[in-house]
């Protein structure tokens, strides 16, 4: 099983077309995909089998939901993002003890060592009936938004505490998030692409160069050794 994140970007163009660039990652490796959509069908062409030993880290984006994978988690950080906009907008009592859940979940997630998720883990199954309690609990009818994400999550209800399953999915997206930063630096300085091919190429090289790093390898020597590689 391996955990990938997905995550695109826009704002750059091609020929006066938006250039959407996508970017699944995991702690090994980096894939930078640039693409004219932002839909499934960018999925589909670049995994046809989708993930189906993934677990994949996202925002809740429909096409990423849609991924055939092994499971997911929805990015913690963005859900509690949310419910701070919540708590704010509607002083909202759900919102604020659903945002202190996934806050002491991911302390919990900070104290657990590997050899714990082989055996039972306590507090992790009163999360579980905390979230359902949640999940079940009556809302103010006022509170339109609030109600609007309840039955949002119900939906996604067994990819919420996924990072509690698993030693190697943590509980947000971030790590996409800094994957995708180095092409968004590159829109705000140049803001298009002359052609397609330079923008396969940019994702490409950053593919490589990413990958490079999280491999410790010196990224002069990486692409060096790249380079002498002969075909048989």
């Amino acid at each position: 099983m391996v955990k990938f994140s997905p995550k695109y970007s826009t704002g750059a163009k091609v020929n006066g077309d938006n250039v959407w660039f996508w970017v699944w990652q995991t702690i090994y490796l980096t894939y930078i995909k640039h693409s004219l959509n932002r839909g499934t069908d960018t999925i589909k062409e670049t995994f046809t089998n989708g993930l189906t030993n993934a677990i994949l880290n996202s925002d809740r984006w429909p096409s990423q939901l849609n991924t055939p994978v092994k499971g997911h988690q929805l990015c913690t950080a963005h859900l509690q993002r949310d419910a701070k906009y919540l708590v704010e907008l509607y002083d909202s009592n759900w919102a604020s003890k659903f945002k202190a859940l996934l806050t002491q979940a991911i302390k919990l997630k900070n104290r657990l060592q590997p050899i714990d998720y082989l055996k039972g883990i306590p507090e992790r199954d009163q999360f579980e009936s905390e979230l359902d309690l949640l999940l079940n609990e009556e809302i103010d009818e006022r509170h339109k938004k609030v109600i609007t994400l309840q039955k949002k999550l119900r939906k996604q209800r067994n990819s919420i505490l996924t990072f509690l399953y698993y030693h190697e999915v943590p509980p947000d997206n971030n790590g996409s998030e800094r994957a995708i930063r180095n092409v968004k630096v590159k829109q705000k300085i140049s803001g298009y692409f002359k052609s397609g091919k330079g923008a396969q190429t940019f994702a490409i090289n950053r593919s490589i160069i990413d990958t490079i790093i999280k491999s410790g390898t010196n990224i002069l020597e990486g692409l060096n050794c790249i380079a002498e590689i002969r075909p048989d």
